[in-house]
């Protein structure tokens, strides 16, 4: 299983990103896929998961409202929009697929590289 993702930058407060990441040799419709972030000294945390097979998904409490993860299964290739951005968003961001419910990096069984996305005041 190959996870690629793409889409980071450097922003300003208030502006959009769209991240995407394509996965390879994994079946998307039945795949539990999230993605996580790491700030600079700081744990990787989750940030949204999706169940596609039930369309079931989660958000972290810091990007409610502002984040939302789809697919596209045409192009397997899981999104994450992220609107009204801040600083406190600024980490690199990960694709991340397992085999059941995603609650933590625990849950992983594929990484993706990571993208940086930089938010600027």
């Amino acid at each position: 299983v190959q996870l690629q993702a793409s889409g980071g930058g450097s922003v300003q407060v208030g502006d959009s990103l769209r991240l995407s990441c394509a996965a390879s040799e994994l079946t998307f419709s039945d795949a539990y896929m999230g993605w996580f972030r790491q700030a600079l000294g700081k744990e990787r945390e989750l940030v949204a998961a999706a169940m596609w097979s039930s369309g079931v998904t989660v958000y972290a409490d810091s990007v409610k409202g502002r984040f939302t993860i789809s697919r596209d299964n045409a192009k397997n290739t899981v999104y994450l929009q992220m609107n009204s951005l801040k600083p406190e968003d600024t980490a690199v961001y990960y694709c991340a697929a397992g085999a059941k419910w995603i609650t933590s990096r625990y849950d992983i069984n594929y990484w993706g590289k990571g993208t940086q996305v930089t938010v600027s005041s």
